[in-house]
């Protein structure tokens, strides 16, 4: 018997949309870029042909349009893992779930999501402009304590090396997940890549110090000086490992594409960081619609 979800498991609004998202499953492309910033959307969507979804709610803005034949979905998804589990969900909901019958669809729809989003070096050689395509997302918020999910032998071996390299610092629980390799290889061809590493806040989460106290002292050292085989950490961000954790879990394929800022190691942040954001969503455009 085919299980129905029940009105608190699912919420839909009365006009037949996702609860927060506030869209229709026909307004959803199978091609998905998510931006953090709302204000993102529209220096995405302004590249599109034609615009045929323009909604909102709270901070989930969302156009879907075309570039010629290319139909594509961008929706900010604001800051952090917490948002990410919404949109994810919504995302896969909306792909998935028969909102008349509320019953998992028998043939599975699989998004591509794309993210293009900001973040900050922590490798000296990674300078500020450089787009960077990000290998693994490694989180180290809580988000996937919550799910139920399966490493590949290669996640678990990558994790496992992490972990002895951060010993004796048992508040950090990460979990590690990688990108598509599709979509790693024709969106991020030619960009360096690394291990992007997922905060849960954007000060000492990400060993920034202003006036409170940090508990974890030295964080960009100790991250930055992780090695596995030819792996390395390479930048820091937001929402990455949720979206590859999430994406994978639901079957659908992610990569994030990273605009860096800031050089974490420098000191130093951009003097152009729209030019920048802008180069990397005119790239990711540019080799989806090849």
């Amino acid at each position: 018997m085919e299980h129905t979800l029940s009105e608190a498991d699912l919420i839909i609004n009365p006009d037949g949309s996702i609860y927060h998202l506030n869209i229709h499953p026909e307004d959803l492309a199978d091609t998905v870029i998510t931006v953090g910033d709302p204000d993102r959307v529209s220096s995405v969507s302004q590249h599109f042909d034609q615009i045929t979804v323009q909604k909102g709610k709270r901070e989930f803005l969302t156009h879907t349009g075309y570039i010629g034949s290319k139909r594509i979905t961008v929706i900010s998804t604001g800051i952090g893992t917490d948002n990410i589990d919404i949109v994810l969900n919504e995302l896969d909901a909306l792909a998935n779930i028969n909102f008349e019958t509320r019953q998992v669809r028998r043939e599975l729809r699989s998004l591509s999501i794309i993210r293009i989003g900001t973040s900050g070096t922590i490798q000296s050689d990674l300078p500020m402009g450089t787009i960077l395509a990000s290998a693994y997302g490694l989180g180290i918020d809580a988000l996937m304590r919550y799910y139920d999910s399966t490493p590949t032998i290669e996640e678990q071996q990558l994790l496992a090396a992490f972990k002895m390299h951060i010993a004796g610092h048992e508040e950090i629980t990460p979990y590690l997940t990688s990108a598509d390799p599709d979509l790693l290889t024709t969106i991020g061809a030619g960009m360096p890549r690394g291990i992007t590493v997922t905060a849960p806040g954007f000060y000492a989460p990400q060993g920034r110090k202003v006036r409170a106290k940090n508990a974890i002292p030295g964080l960009i050292e100790l991250l930055n000086t992780f090695h596995s085989g030819n792996e390395r950490i390479t930048n820091l961000e937001m929402e990455t490992a949720g979206i590859y954790a999430l994406a994978k879990l639901l079957g659908h394929k992610a990569l994030s594409v990273n605009a860096i800022l800031a050089s974490r190691v420098e000191f130093k942040f951009s003097s152009n960081p729209n030019e920048i954001v802008d180069k990397a969503i005119k790239t990711v455009l540019e080799r989806l619609t090849i």
